[in-house]
């Protein structure tokens, strides 16, 4: 299946922010500790999934900080025998999915980041708008603006943000 196939079938939807996030995230945080228990020393809930008042694509988000010295093929196939599909990879960075279907969205879907310890500003940007709702509701205000021209294009959608995620961040 190419890219856009793949984004026509997983468009991006916003959705008010729901309670159970934090539940999920939770269960779903319990697992990997578990799963990683050799490698894994920090795990979040990360994303817009983490912030309550706003909208956010129905995604988990999570962030496992590992040790670089880690054995990083390890990991990746510990992962990969547990469900999770491996969606990127690089020396100090993999990203995993869990929860889509050939039919479309599962009821939970989950993205999961490992980065090396300390690679962590998604925490540093979630803690901030959880702190500063009115930058929140301007995050909101973006995605929701950014949303009919992306809904397609996931990568498209992500860069938009980017900008401001950097001028949040340099606040932080």
């Amino acid at each position: 299946m190419t890219l856009e196939e793949l984004w026509q079938l997983f468009p991006i939807v916003l959705t008010p922010h729901q309670p159970q996030w934090k539940d999920w995230a939770k269960v779903e945080i319990d697992n990997l500790f578990t799963l990683l228990s050799e490698y894994a020393s920090v795990i979040n809930h990360i994303g817009s999934t983490a912030i309550p008042g706003i909208q956010a694509k129905p995604i988990i988000d999570i962030l496992i900080e590992i040790l670089p010295n880690a054995d990083w093929q390890q990991v990746r196939a510990t992962m990969e025998d547990a469900g999770y599909v491996c969606m990127s990879s690089s020396d100090n960075r993999m990203s995993f999915n869990k929860g889509y279907t050939p039919e479309g969205y599962a009821e939970k879907v989950f993205h999961i980041h490992i980065h090396a310890i300390g690679d962590n500003d998604e925490i540093l940007f979630r803690n901030y708008l959880n702190n500063h709702q009115e930058v929140a509701l301007e995050y909101e205000k973006l995605k929701l603006n950014l949303l009919p021209k992306y809904k397609h294009d996931r990568d498209g959608y992500t860069d938009a943000k980017s900008l401001f995620i950097k001028k949040t961040l340099s606040k932080s």
